[in-house]
């Protein structure tokens, strides 16, 4: 399952790895919007935008009660062991941010993962209790924003708006103008050289983690404590009931899938307006995201416990063990692939095309991942975050290759 989200999540980060950022929100403003590349769009925000993360992130939460689990079995300390590891991943992610991609997402799971820790021994009740209260605040907030931002359009759009108003409502609407503006800025920049792109890149990066990075807090913790209650529920390890998965998946691929429907147009027929984002990301984050990617998981397991697919579902397990290395392998050559330092493919291709390379992305990930654990013990990365949490270098290589 964890093979499949970090695979998953490609399919929306290779927009920020090819293109100014603004085109991850609103595909009329790069990248194109129109025939392939709407489907594109609207494929991919429908199947894959959110669910793969959420999903990632419920894994996230899981592994932390697992962690936790295993620590109590030897001599070590739970709370040591896991926040020496939250502090290497916090170090390791803030190098990726501002070196390597300014879209890294280590830093985030380290800060939520520093203080769901504080909850791993919760019963499932409460972690679901917990988790639902905080989805349905950012539901509440989200609502709340797009209301006052309409009404405050209203205002300073009608006939003889007051000239104070006028300018109020011009500085609200600069931010997104600004941001658009970048995007020739962008272009430049990531066509450059290192020194070129490294400005830029750390001023996205900072205004990322000023910004963006404190509203998703709310909603990362939130999917990981749903994470723990799943897994002590059972469901990731496959012994629910086959009719609780079939229940799931009726309620995603049943209900939240066709309800995306109504939504996709309402975007597209606002013209992805930035006032209506802030109503449908809410939307779609709490009452349709958890549901969709729940159903992707489940499937996942029916078809892992069925026995069925073994060949695939074998390797997908090796790019699961593997995660992080191929999170941060990805970041690596697509970087190499679409910055000036390497081959200079920023901003050259439509959307569509982004995809073949995300399907080449992901049969190398298919094929490297067990190759690589035949041999060794850990993934280059994964070797790297032990041996910085422990603070002694581990073992690589396995002792007898498989």
């Amino acid at each position: 399952m964890r093979g499949f989200a970090v695979m998953g999540i490609l399919l929306l980060n290779i927009i920020s790895f090819a293109m100014p950022r603004y085109a991850y929100a609103d595909p009329t403003f790069y990248g194109g919007a129109s025939g392939a590349n709407w489907w594109a769009w609207a494929i991919t925000f429908v199947l894959a935008e959110g669910k793969m993360r959420g999903l990632f992130t419920m894994l996230f939460g899981a592994s932390t009660i697992l962690i936790a689990e295993r620590t109590l079995a030897s001599p070590g300390s739970p709370a040591r062991r896991h926040y020496a590891r939250m502090i290497s991943l916090l170090a390791i992610g803030m190098v990726h941010a501002y070196l390597i991609w300014s879209g890294d997402i280590l830093v985030l799971y380290a800060l939520c993962g520093g203080m769901v820790f504080l909850a791993w021994r919760w019963d499932t009740p409460r972690l679901i209790a917990v988790a639902a209260l905080l989805l349905a605040a950012q539901l509440a907030s989200g609502a709340m924003d797009y209301a006052a931002a309409r009404q405050f359009e209203d205002l300073a759009t009608a006939p003889g708006a007051p000239p104070a108003i006028r300018e109020q409502w011009e500085r609200y609407r600069s931010g997104v103008d600004q941001l658009r503006d970048s995007g020739a800025a962008e272009v430049e920049a990531f066509r450059g050289g290192w020194a070129q792109a490294l400005p830029m890149r750390i001023a996205i990066t900072s205004e990322a983690q000023r910004t963006a990075l404190p509203a998703t807090i709310p909603e990362t913790i939130a999917l990981m404590l749903l994470g723990m209650a799943l897994y002590r529920s059972g469901f990731f390890s496959g012994t629910w009931p086959s009719r609780w998965y079939r229940g799931v998946l009726i309620t995603g691929y049943g209900i939240c899938l066709p309800l995306y429907l109504p939504l996709v147009r309402w975007i597209d027929a606002r013209h992805f307006d930035p006032i209506a984002l802030l109503l449908s990301e809410p939307l779609h984050l709490v009452l349709l995201r958890p549901g969709l990617a729940l159903a992707h998981a489940a499937l996942i397991i029916q078809v892992a416990v069925s026995g069925a697919c073994r060949p695939l579902t074998r390797r997908l397990a090796a790019v699961g063990r593997l995660a992080f290395s191929n999170y941060l392998g990805t970041s690596l050559i697509c970087t190499y692939l679409f910055c000036g330092y390497g081959l200079g493919w920023f901003g050259y291709l439509e959307r569509w095309q982004l995809y073949p390379i995300v399907a080449a992305l992901w049969l190398l990930m298919l094929l490297w991942s067990p190759l690589w654990l035949a041999r060794f013990a850990h993934g280059p990365f994964e070797w790297l975050w032990r041996s910085l949490s422990q603070r002694r270098i581990q073992p690589l290589r396995r002792r007898h290759p498989l």
